[in-house]
This record gives C-alpha cells, structure tokens and sequence, in this order.
C-alpha cells in the first residue's frame, strides 16, 4: 500500500483550471509520476486520447493509451460539487490514484485523492522543480 502521495502543485492548479474550462461538462485527464514501492510522485497531467466530456460522465478509450509506464492515475471533476466518488468512477479506476475536482474549481480544497480501495488518502503538495 503507498504511504506517501505527492502531489506537484502546478498539477493541482492544471487540474483545477481545466476541470472549470470543461464546466458544466465533466473533465478527465490522465496523471503522470514516478511510482516507487511506498511513494507516488505526481508532477504531470495528460489528455486522454479521444476523451469525451458530457453532463454527468467523462471518458476515454482505454485501448487507445499508449504503452506509458508514468501514468499513474486519472482526473476528473464532479460539476454537482460532491467531493466523494462514486460506484461508477470505482468501476472506472484506472492507475494507482484517482483525483476528483469538485465546483468551484478555485482552490486545493475543492480537489480530493482516492487510492484503488476508494479511500481518501492525504496527498503532500510539492513545489515544482
């Protein structure tokens, strides 16, 4: 089990800003690191191939990822501004972490971390290097 997230800030602030360029539609974006036996570093985001956003889904193909061993999770925003995630984005978990944006989109606190139990998990923020 990791024991240790961290999460650079440019992708906290990445994340949140086109989670409210995609508003009102959901947003989705992939999360890339390093991830070692008890740490995972996040410090870059990516957009899926072929994403769709709609009004209470986002999505991607899983086949058309390309063979990259540095993603290590996903993004997506909730529009509703409910911070808990829900049965379909269990059965869509994809990578060791799962980041949820909530309404507004404004600061760290309306972002939250999940690990693949669906446990809220502490992240620290790591100025970008």
């Amino acid at each position: 089990m990791t024991k240790q997230i961290l999460l650079a800030r440019s992708v906290i602030d990445s994340v949140l800003n086109y989670s409210k360029g995609a508003y009102p539609d959901e947003a989705i974006l992939l999360l890339t690191g390093r991830n070692d036996k008890d740490r995972i570093a996040i410090d870059g985001i990516e957009v899926p191939p072929l994403a769709v956003h709609g009004e209470s889904f986002s999505e991607f193909p899983l086949h058309m990822l390309p063979m990259d061993f540095s993603i290590v999770g996903t993004a997506h925003s909730h529009p509703s501004g409910n911070l808990k995630l829900s049965v379909p984005d269990m059965n869509n978990f994809y990578g060791r972490v799962m980041i949820i944006t909530s309404y507004p989109y404004e600061t760290a606190s309306d972002l939250a971390v999940f690990n693949s139990s669906g446990d809220s998990v502490k992240y620290e923020v790591v100025e970008d290097s």
